[in-house]
């Protein structure tokens, strides 16, 4: 397996991992399978290889008191410099409803910069949004999500842009905020946030799920609604959950009292 677990990029040795070694070995089985049936080969070589053990990293997400202080990192600025604490004043009221629209809806990245104006039902409070394979889907949101996009959108009147057909989240150049510079957002308040934690909006979005499940214990529900196709990404995703909610179902029934 030596030959699989080095390849070269611009003359630098790179070193693959445990995935990158089982995917290249995947192939050479595939390929060596192939000749042996053809009779090119007398020996499958291949067979007597052994799939190294893929260890998987642990989910990183926020707690519930860490996407609190998230959003009062944003709502407050704390921490930024004067020269971010300038740029604040004018994004902070946006920023609150992205991430507070991220924290209780779950949505991709890519679908929350796709959103228009258009796309939000305030009287019943749903939004649209088109899912990997171009398929639409109504969301929800609560009170406090309804709170933080209602205030955001009266900010967005008083500029001469703004029409149900427009973005719903603009940047500072009236231009459709890009996936890109919602990764720099995360990041820039996550830092101050939670210093010790690589938070990415997908992590975001595996906090809400997170939470999701432990309030209802349906993980097709939160199957449903981060818009899993196959249940088995959820439930490995949510797997520590289901541990946490055993290890409560320990001491949950009594037959005698103490």
């Amino acid at each position: 397996l030596e030959y699989l677990s080095l390849y070269y990029k611009d003359d630098s040795a790179v070193e693959n991992g445990e995935k990158g070694i089982a995917r290249k070995l995947s192939s050479l089985r595939t390929l060596y399978k192939y000749y042996y049936k053809k009779g090119v080969i007398d020996i499958n070589v291949t067979e007597k290889l052994e799939t190294p053990k893929i260890h998987e990293k642990p989910i990183i997400r926020l707690s519930a008191d860490e996407a609190r202080a998230l959003l009062d990192v944003i709502e407050t600025g704390s921490g930024l410099s004067d020269r971010q604490l300038g740029f604040h004043e004018k994004t902070k009221i946006r920023d609150l409803a992205i991430f507070t629209l991220f924290l209780t809806t779950g949505i991709r990245i890519s679908e929350l910069c796709a959103l228009d104006v258009s796309d939000f039902d305030f009287k019943n409070n749903e939004f649209r949004v088109l899912r990997k394979g171009g398929n639409e889907m109504l969301l929800y949101f609560g009170a406090e999500t309804k709170a933080a996009l209602e205030r955001y959108i009266e900010e967005r009147k008083k500029n001469a842009s703004y029409s149900q057909d427009s973005p719903m989240f603009l940047s500072l150049q009236n231009k459709r905020m890009s996936v890109r510079a919602l990764q720099q957002l995360v990041k820039k308040y996550a830092r101050l946030a939670v210093p010790l934690k690589n938070i990415s909006p997908h992590k975001l979005r595996s906090t809400y799920g997170t939470m999701l499940y432990e309030k209802t214990g349906d993980i097709y529900l939160v199957a449903d609604v981060l818009g899993h196709k196959d249940i088995n990404t959820t439930k490995k995703h949510y797997a520590a959950a289901d541990e946490r909610r055993r290890k409560l179902a320990s001491g949950a029934v009594k037959i005698r009292d103490d």
